[in-house]
């Protein structure tokens, strides 16, 4: 009898479409985000433009799912890693200008980037992005906002690509924004946004920006690996302060410690996993909900798969 030879499984990569970006196999994306910590991407995409990640969306095999990363400043990616094809938008989809009244920037911009630009018009208003440290892709996504103001606020229009490929311009009351949330598809990519800004010498702009800065800083903890606030704030309460009441400051799992700084942080101490910080904010949930009845929801993003006991995804 002659022997059956296994069929052996072509790995993603070879199922994908040509770009003209890069592709990347087995791609480490734990030095992409901020807390240090998670497995590979599969296969790691960055298009070279708009058009080709267009066409690679367009021709992706139907059975490929993908995954948006930003600069992985509020992103835990479990250790093992994210399957399918992580789309992380770089310089092409990162461009700042000005517009007759305000601020248009890419999906890749850095919040940061775009107050500075809206510093420079001198356009008041958007100073508070300077202290969302992501870009404007997740900002849109999440209604991000601090010292009172939130994106909601501030956004005249944004443009989204559908898993099709297909580019949609949507306008603020399209995008369903709530507290730290939005109506958008989750599989919609956000390629850019536009802002409005009301004129204010520039100044008087930067001023406030650092005070703003002064105040973060002294209220939360940097030098450190850490993927910002944890938790969302309950309607009516602070997240920090619960957490405080349930005793959690200082609490730690492995290498991951709730800050004493700022208790809605999880900071990686060296040498976390990111098996350590989802537990380690698992625990802070039940505590907060044993000790206060209010159940936490997780602001930080969460993705991919946990490794098993024997290491393997």
């Amino acid at each position: 009898m002659t022997p059956v030879t296994p069929l052996v499984e072509r790995p993603l990569i070879d199922r994908l479409p040509p770009v003209r970006g890069r592709l990347t196999a087995d791609a480490p994306l734990d030095r992409l985000t901020w807390l240090r910590v998670g497995g590979p991407a599969e296969v790691l995409f960055r298009p070279a433009d708009m058009a080709d990640l267009q066409a690679f969306l367009a021709a992706r095999p139907a059975d490929v799912p993908f995954t948006v990363l930003g600069v992985g400043s509020n992103v835990l990616v479990r250790d093992g890693g994210v399957p399918g094809v992580v789309i992380r938008l770089g310089a092409p989809f990162a461009a700042v200008r000005r517009t007759d009244d305000g601020i248009a920037a890419g999906g890749a911009a850095l919040d940061l980037n775009v107050a500075l630009a809206a510093r420079d018009a001198g356009l008041g208003g958007l100073t508070f992005l300077a202290g969302i440290p992501g870009t404007i892709g997740a900002a849109v996504r999440m209604n991000a906002g601090a010292h009172g103001t939130e994106v909601k606020d501030v956004i005249t229009g944004t443009e989204a690509v559908d898993p099709e490929g297909r580019q949609h311009r949507l306008a603020p009351a399209d995008l369903g924004l709530g507290y730290r949330s939005s109506a958008l598809p989750g599989d919609w990519i956000i390629t850019g946004a536009t802002f409005r800004g009301t004129p204010e010498a520039p100044d008087t702009i930067r001023r406030r920006m650092a005070d703003e800065k002064a105040k973060r800083e002294a209220a939360q903890p940097t030098g450190c690996a850490t993927a910002g606030s944890t938790f969302a704030n309950p309607p009516g309460q602070r997240a920090w302060e619960l957490i405080e009441a349930a005793g959690c400051r200082g609490l730690a799992a492995g290498g991951a410690m709730i800050s004493e700084k700022h208790a809605n942080f999880i900071i990686n101490t060296g040498g976390a996993t990111a098996a350590d910080v989802e537990s380690l904010g698992e625990t802070v949930r039940r505590r907060v909900l044993d000790t206060c009845g209010v159940a936490l929801r997780w602001e930080v993003r969460r993705l991919g798969v946990e490794r098993d006991a024997g290491g393997r995804p």
